[in-house]
Parts: structure tokens; C-alpha cells; sequence
């Protein structure tokens, strides 16, 4: 890598930015990021003269063979995606031994240089982002990879609206690991963003950890605050498996009901209970399949007649001496119903597009799915699959290796120590009060022969 230009050239057209030294085939033209591995650039070929960003590794890494497989294996995956959703990679290559990665320029800034300038997002303009974002993972998951650290400084945002999700150093292939870079049981990604079983092992990771990492995105956009802020990374765990967190509409009232389940269900700290893929996730916001399908009354098909304004549904159940009734409304009608309390306990009722059915749950629905599916309450006791075995494993890390970390403040039984704190203490007073009450009968029995 060559030493910078001190002065500016005089001679060339205006516009001409002076390169600040040059790798490769590339002048460097600008500084736009500084990331945990090294810096991006803004850079020019000196070939075809097009603009792309340059990621070049920090000399205090490149003897670190772990860190430098993880950049090789950012471009050997990058670089297989063609999706105008995610940053392509272009180029792998190094000079006078200082690796670099040549990545598509994207003519924007992340989002998190963006949340930082005006705070939160507005709730569609919001949506219509994480959209994009998981139309990309989406992407990726088809591929049998994990990205392991979505977040807002690792999506960009353009100019013309297009969102791009980068950064997949940290991924993981799901059928053959991750090239042996991380150990078992070991936490990787960035804490705030990572799912609670991702901190206990993070090469196990897996697709429903990028879904919690969405979802805490989203968080972070509409409310303008960062997940489980002023914690360290052990605090951000018991809180995380606890689900210990305010709901986005108390940090943002203006947020839609359906919006504020939509993330919180992301963000649950049981990963049975999250939606299990990126399109699942995208229905629960929108209230709707983004499968393109027609909602059709077959009677209404035979004739003529308009089809309604709204699409009708049909849903079964059975009363009280099992024989099975079929009634019809819209999704509003249904949902209101449920709402008033006229209709209660909905894994009683099966729903259909048409009355031949199929009659499936209604959680199955994205229109109903808020209504069937139950998230983890506050403070409740972490599951098995959150829960780590060894304290000293909960440790995030992003990107270097991992550190341990000791001394869980948490009993075996999953119950905060605090309680029992609590509970000692009014012991102690019960019994301080006992003996004073006793002295106090027997000085007076004395006193009184």
C-alpha cells in the first residue's frame, strides 16, 4: 500500500478527488467507515475508473489466522450472491501482505449512521426497509447460511431508497459449520442484537437467531433506542432470557399494536416461539401473506357476481356435543370478535380461504397469527434453549475471539437472586419481631406478679 498524496493535482477536471494512497489496482479515495477488523474506502479502479469500496484488514490482524480465514470466507460467500439486497463482493486480494476486500460502492450510508443523525424512523418507512433486509436474508438462509450479526451498522441504505445488507464475515454454512472458526460454546456476533442462545453458542446458530437480530433491528429503528442499553454483555444476556425489555409502543406510542407483537415475537427468548423464516417474520408486520394468491369465494367465481371489497373467511369449530359448525366473515369481523371478548380461546376455531377448506390453525394465518400465538411473559424463567450450562460460556464477541466471562448472577432453579435476597430479609425481620414481642411479655409478666 502506497504512501498518501500530500498535495492536490492542479491539472485534473473538476470533481477529481485526490486519492490518499493506493492498493491493488485502486486509488483510495476517501475513509467512509471504521469497522472492528480494518477501514473501508471509497476507491477508483485505476482500469475502467469505476467506484467501488475497498475493506482493507488492519496490520494488528493479518498474522491472526483466524481473523484472516474470516475474511477470505466474507468474499468467498459475498461473492456468490447476485441480490440488490445485499452487497456484492468483486475482488480478494492483498498488498505487500495486507489483505483487502474489493465490495460493491453503495451510494448511501448505514443505518445506523442514519438513527444516530434523526433518531427514530417512522413506522412504514421503517418497515419498508427491514423489508428489503429480510428479502436478503431470506436469500441467504435458501443458501444454508447464517448471517450472525445483522445490525443496523451492517446494512446501507442509498440514495435511491435501496437497502443492503453486508458485512457476512461472521456466517455460518448450516450443513458444514463455519470452517471450524468458532469454537463450541463460545458466543459471537454483537451483544445488543444477538439472540440469548446465540450467546451461549454460536456455532450453533441458526436461522431464527438472524430473525431475533431482525427483530431487534426494527426495534432499534422505531424506537430510536438500542436494545438492552447501559448493560454489559452479562447483564444484556439475563435480561435478554428474560425478556426483560420495554415494549417498543412504551418507548413509541405512535407504533401499530400488530408492529409492536411483530417485534416482540421476533425478540422472544424462546426460539420455538419466533417466526421461523424471514417471510414469516415481514406477514406478521403486514398482517398479510406475501405469497401471491387470490382470495376467491368459489360460489361467486360461477357467477358474475363482484367479489367482495374484503375477502371472507370461514371458520370452524365444534360445540359443546362435538358436532362441527361453520360460520363466515371478514378478518376484521373475526378479529373484533376476539377482541370484544365474544369469541375466546382461539385454538378452538379453524379457519379456510373457502368453506370446502382446508381448515387450518390460526396461527397459520399472518391475519390471525397475533391472536393464537403466546409470548413469553417478562422475568419468566429462561427455557433449556436459552439457558446456557456453563456461565462461563455466555460471552459475546464481535469480531474477535471470544473472552470468558464468570460469576452468573442467577440460582440453579432459573430464579433471580434478588428474590431470595428478599425473601432472607423478611425472614430476619419476622423473626426480629418475634423477639422483641417476646421480651416485651415477659418484662411485662414480671413486672406484673
Amino acid at each position: 500500500m502506497k504512501e498518501p498524496t500530500e498535495t492536490p493535482d492542479a491539472t485534473k477536471p473538476q470533481g477529481y478527488i485526490q486519492p490518499l494512497g493506493k492498493i491493488g489496482q485502486y486509488d483510495l479515495l476517501k475513509k467512509i467507515a471504521e469497522g472492528g477488523m480494518g477501514s473501508i474506502y471509497m476507491a477508483r479502479s485505476t482500469k475502467d475508473k469505476s467506484v467501488v469500496a475497498i475493506k482493507v484488514m488492519s496490520p494488528n490482524y493479518v498474522h491472526n489466522p483466524v481473523l484472516l480465514k474470516r475474511f477470505e470466507q466474507e468474499y468467498r460467500v459475498a461473492s456468490k450472491f447476485n441480490h440488490p439486497n445485499l452487497v456484492r463482493a468483486l475482488e480478494f486480494g492483498t498488498d505487500n501482505d495486507l489483505p483487502f476486500l474489493v465490495l460493491e460502492f453503495v451510494n448511501g450510508e448505514s443505518l445506523g449512521v442514519i438513527i444516530s443523525r434523526q433518531g427514530k424512523l417512522e413506522e412504514l418507512e421503517g418497515i419498508k426497509i427491514i423489508a428489503q433486509v429480510a428479502k436478503a436474508l431470506n436469500q441467504v438462509h435458501k443458501d444454508k447460511l447464517i448471517h450472525r450479526d445483522v445490525k443496523p451498522d451492517n446494512i446501507l441504505v442509498g440514495k435511491n431508497g435501496i437497502a443492503k445488507l453486508t458485512d457476512l464475515g461472521l456466517v455460518k454454512e448450516i450443513l458444514v459449520g463455519d470452517l471450524n472458526l468458532t469454537r463450541s460454546g463460545r458466543g459471537l456476533g454483537t451483544p445488543n442484537f444477538m439472540a440469548p442462545e446465540q450467546f451461549r453458542d454460536a456455532k450453533n446458530a441458526d436461522i431464527r437467531c438472524d430473525i431475533y437480530s431482525l427483530g431487534a433491528t426494527l426495534y432499534t429503528m422505531l424506537t430510536g433506542e438500542l436494545p438492552y442499553k447501559s448493560v454489559n454483555p452479562l447483564e444484556t444476556w439475563m435480561k435478554k432470557v428474560q425478556n426483560d425489555l420495554p415494549t417498543p409502543r412504551e418507548l413509541n406510542p405512535r407504533i401499530s399494536e400488530r408492529t409492536d407483537w411483530a417485534i416482540r415475537r421476533a425478540m422472544d427468548s424462546d426460539p420455538d416461539i419466533r417466526p421461523s423464516t424471514c417471510r414469516e417474520f415481514v406477514e406478521d408486520l403486514v398482517g398479510k401473506s406475501t405469497r401471491k394468491s387470490a382470495v376467491t369465494t368459489p360460489a361467486l367465481e360461477k357467477t358474475n357476481i363482484k367479489q367482495p371489497s374484503e375477502p371472507i373467511w370461514f371458520m370452524a369449530y365444534n360445540d359443546d356435543q362435538g358436532k362441527q359448525h361453520v360460520v363466515k366473515g371478514t378478518a376484521k369481523a373475526i378479529r373484533r370478535s376476539f377482541k370484544d371478548g365474544i369469541l375466546e380461546d382461539p385454538f378452538k376455531y379453524k379457519l379456510a380461504k373457502s368453506v370446502e377448506g382446508p381448515f387450518e390453525e390460526m396461527k397459520i394465518f399472518p391475519e390471525f397469527r397475533d391472536l393464537a400465538v403466546q409470548l413469553t411473559k417478562p422475568n419468566s424463567t429462561p427455557n433449556s434453549k436459552t439457558q446456557p450450562l456453563d456461565p462461563a460460556k455466555a460471552i459475546p464477541v464481535s469480531p474477535e475471539p471470544a473472552k470468558t466471562t464468570s460469576g452468573l448472577n442467577r440460582s440453579k432453579s432459573g430464579t433471580p437472586t434478588w428474590v431470595y435476597y428478599v425473601v432472607g430479609a423478611s425472614t430476619i425481620i419476622a423473626i426480629s419481631l418475634i423477639i422483641i414481642v417476646v421480651i416485651y411479655l415477659k418484662n411485662l409478666s414480671n413486672s406484673n406478679p
